[in-house]
C-alpha cells in the first residue's frame, strides 16, 4: 500500500533558500510558493500560496543560526502543512540544531536534542531527512522515521580526484578521539591510513591538543569533523599536526560550517592549506568570503533522498561512493537548468503588519 501523497513537494524557510532552490533544479520542479516573515512583534508569520492537500510535502529548513527563530519557523510551517492536509510532510533539517546537547554532561543539564526532536514530532512531521547528526542515537531521539545520510561521500570524491586513491602521501587525521570511527571510515574510501589527535577540552568552545597518535611526518593531511562552530578545536588540530607532527600541509572538512565567533579570523590565520564544507548551513552574509573556504553541493544526495523517500524505495545505496558520484555528475549536467518562477528570498527581518 503507498502511504504517500500523490504529488512532491517542496517548501523552505529562511535558514537555506538557495538549497531548497538546488534541490527543486534537481527534482525539475519549482519551490513551493510561501513566504516566511515576522509580525511587528517578532512573531513568525508563515503564509503558504498554493494547495497541499494530500500531497507528500518537504520542507528543507536547517535550524542554524539564528537556532531558535529557525526552529520555529520549521515548526509553524509544518503545523501549517498539518491543517492544509498535507498527505505526508518530511522535515528536511540538513543541519540539526541542538544536536550537541544529546546527554547530561552534568547534574541539571537539559537534553535538548531530545526536547527539539518532541517538538518536531508534536508539530505533525512524518520524517526526518538529516545530514550527519553530531551523534548517531539523535535517531532514536524521534518516534517518526529518520534517514540520516552522510557527508564524508561527498567528501571522498572530492580528495580521490585531488589526490588519487591509495596515496600513500596521504592521511586522514580525526580530530579528537569521539570522531576516530568516522574518520576511519573516510580514511578507507580514500585507500590511506589515519592518526588521531589527543586533546583535553577544558571548557566550552575551548580545547587543548595534547599529541599525536600515529605518524604523520612528511605527510598531507586532512583533518575530517563533522561540526565547526568556533574553529578552536579544528586550527588547534591543524596546529598539532604541522608543528608537532611535523606535517607538510593541512587540509581540513567537515559537514557543517557554523562559523560562529571568530571562526573565519581562525581559519584564516590557521596553517590550513583549503577549508571544506558542504551547503547545509550557507556561508555567513555579513562576513567577508575567505578565499581558503569552499563549499561542495548537497542537493544532489538530498533530491535523490526524496525521490527515493516519495517512491518508497531504499536510499541505501546513497552511502555508497560510486552512486554518490553518478549523482554529483548528473547535478553538474543540470545547474544550468533554471526555474521558470523562482520565489525570490524573502528577508528574514521582513516586518509583516497584523491585519487585526
Amino acid at each position: 500500500m503507498i502511504s504517500h501523497g500523490k504529488e512532491i513537494k517542496v517548501f523552505t524557510g529562511n535558514s537555506n533558500p538557495e538549497l531548497a532552490h538546488n534541490i527543486c533544479a534537481q527534482l525539475y520542479q519549482n519551490l513551493g510558493s510561501s513566504t516566511v516573515s515576522q509580525f511587528a512583534d517578532g512573531e513568525c508569520s508563515i503564509s503558504v500560496f498554493e494547495p497541499v492537500r494530500g500531497k507528500d510535502v518537504f520542507i528543507v529548513q536547517s535550524t542554524c543560526g539564528p537556532v531558535n527563530d529557525n526552529l520555529m519557523e520549521l515548526l509553524i510551517m509544518i503545523d501549517a502543512m498539518r491543517r492544509a492536509s498535507a498527505g505526508r510532510i518530511t522535515a528536511v533539517i540538513p543541519y540539526f540544531g541542538y544536536a550537541r546537547q544529546d546527554r547530561k554532561a552534568k547534574s541539571r543539564d537539559p537534553i535538548s536534542a531530545k526536547l527539539v526532536a518532541n517538538l518536531i514530532t508534536a508539530a505533525g512531521a512524518d520524517r526526518v531527512l538529516t545530514m550527519d547528526l553530531h551523534a548517531a542515537q539523535i535517531q532514536g531521539f524521534f518516534d517518526i522515521p529518520v534517514d540520516n545520510l552522510m557527508g564524508a561521500h561527498l567528501f571522498s570524491k572530492h580528495y580521490v580526484k585531488m589526490f588519487g586513491k591509495g596515496n600513500e602521501d596521504l592521511m586522514v587525521v580525526s580530530p579528537d578521539v569521539g570522531s576516530t570511527a568516522r574518520a576511519r571510515a573516510f580514511s578507507m574510501k580514500l585507500g590511506v591510513n589515519m592518526a588521531i589527535v589527543d586533546k583535553r577540552r577544558e571548557k566550552a568552545n575551548q580545547s587543548e591538543v595534547m599529541n599525536i597518535i600515529g605518524n604523520v611526518e612528511g605527510k598531507t593531511c586532512i583533518l575530517l569533523d563533522d561540526i565547526v562552530d568556533t574553529a578552536g578545536s579544528l586550527c588547534g588540530a591543524a596546529k598539532a599536526i604541522k608543528e608537532i607532527g611535523g606535517a607538510k600541509e593541512v587540509y581540513a572538512c567537515a559537514t557543517h560550517g557554523v562559523l560562529s565567533g571568530p571562526a573565519l579570523e581562525r581559519i584564516e590565520n590557521s596553517c590550513i592549506k583549503e577549508m571544506l564544507f558542504l551547503d547545509t548551513i550557507p556561508y555567513p552574509a555579513d562576513k567577508p568570503k575567505l578565499e581558503k573556504i569552499s563549499y561542495l553541493s548537497t542537493a544532489p544526495v538530498f533530491a535523490e533522498a526524496i525521490r527515493r523517500i516519495y517512491e518508497e524505495v531504499s536510499i541505501s545505496n546513497l552511502f555508497d561512493y560510486s552512486f554518490i558520484s553518478e549523482v554529483n555528475h548528473a547535478f553538474q549536467a543540470s545547474r544550468r537548468y533554471k526555474l521558470a518562477c523562482r520565489v525570490p528570498r524573502q528577508s528574514r527581518h521582513e516586518i509583516r503588519n497584523d491585519p487585526s
